[in-house]
């Protein structure tokens, strides 16, 4: 099982970035897919989630219009689109998928995102 994570890196205020996390070694279209984020010496945060069929997206309140989910089940990756970057949406980035039906879950490496000007 795989999710790799890619798209991460710097963005001035006010830019944008779009994460992908790709997956292989399990059955992506029958898991839940979420992002998550760490800020520097601060605990893991969820960003936003999509379900397996895409038909169901949550976001956190305070990323609510400003980033969007999405995942395309023939290319087996889901996306963050960040848009209007801050200063304190410096985190590192990881990607989780979700089969609460089975009660797996795996986790991406994670990918760094630095927002500064």
């Amino acid at each position: 099982v795989q999710l790799v994570e890619s798209g991460g890196g710097w963005a001035q205020p006010g830019g944008s970035l779009r994460l992908s996390c790709a997956a292989s070694g399990f059955t992506f279209s029958a898991y839940g897919m979420s992002w998550y984020r760490q800020p520097p010496g601060k605990e893991r945060e969820l960003v936003a989630a999509i379900s397996s069929g895409g038909g169901t997206i949550n976001y956190a309140d305070s990323m609510r219009g400003l980033f969007a989910i999405s995942r395309d089940n023939a290319k087996n990756t889901v996306y963050l689109q960040m848009n209007s970057l801050k200063p304190e949406d410096t985190a590192v980035y990881y990607c989780r998928a979700d089969n609460a039906r089975i009660g797996r879950h795996y986790w991406g490496q994670g990918t760094p995102v630095t927002v500064s000007s």
